[in-house]
């Protein structure tokens, strides 16, 4: 393979980030390979939500840079990364509730709005891809239950067809059984091509399909390994998650 080939998808290298004088990341690196699905866990505090907000551009990092598909985009808009091929689903407000499902799924594609045959291609996929969300097409988002509003917002985050996703915390506020129907979606998503970075507290549930996990702890890079290592190793757990292996 040529050095083009073997490189990362995405490279952060020793970024530094914060809001206003407090600095919550200190020179982080992060390394993911296209089509891998990489976990992000680590105590709260620990700078994981921070991370992904930087690299999608809602924080300007204050040293470090960032790479994507071997573009530099430390400095680009949050509407520049989206052209290059990113999406992030928010943990809080990533779904529009009075609007319907289906306009929902129009925001998603308001960039390429006026070609009306891909934007139907599109929104017929993620119903293919959502069967539920096909069946509720015309539902007011308010009116859905949690589980049903984080399937809407994959799809309407899928609608840009991005090359990477960047998920922060897909579980949160979800039952156990909702929580694990959203992470089969998220496997099945990965399966199919799509490069996936999560920020997860579900630590278990998130590691078990993931391929490799990055451990942060104050703001700094404390560990990373395959996934199934830190699942697995008491010491990690114990120091960083405050839990024995379930």
């Amino acid at each position: 393979m040529t050095a083009a080939q073997t490189a990362p998808l995405l490279t952060v290298d020793g970024l530094c980030a914060g809001y206003g004088d407090s600095e919550i990341l200190h020179e982080v690196q992060l390394h993911v390979a296209d089509g891998e699905l990489t976990t992000i866990i680590g105590p709260n505090g620990a700078g994981k939500s921070t991370l992904l907000k930087a690299i999608m551009g809602y924080l300007i990092p204050t040293a470090g840079q960032v790479h994507f598909a071997g573009v530099e985009i430390t400095r680009m808009s949050t509407h520049q990364r989206v052209g290059q091929g990113l999406a992030f689903v928010p943990q809080l407000e990533n779904v529009f509730p009075s609007l319907t499902v289906e306009e929902n799924l129009l925001m998603g594609g308001y960039g390429f709005a006026a070609d009306k045959r891909l934007l139907r291609e599109r929104m017929d996929a993620q119903y293919e891809r959502f069967p539920r969300l096909a069946e509720r097409r015309r539902q007011r988002v308010r009116t859905m239950s949690g589980g049903e509003r984080q399937m809407l917002a994959l799809a309407r985050a899928l609608m840009t067809e991005p090359r990477m996703l960047l998920l922060d915390e897909p579980s949160a506020a979800l039952s156990p059984k909702i929580a694990d129907e959203v992470f089969a979606k998220v496997k099945e998503i990965n399966a199919q091509g799509r490069t996936i970075v999560i920020v997860e507290q579900n630590a278990d549930s998130s590691l078990r399909i993931s391929d490799r996990g990055v451990v942060l702890a104050d703001g700094r890079n404390a560990f990373e390994g395959p996934a199934d290592h830190i699942l697995h190793d008491e010491k990690i757990r114990e120091a960083y998650l405050g839990t024995a292996e379930a």
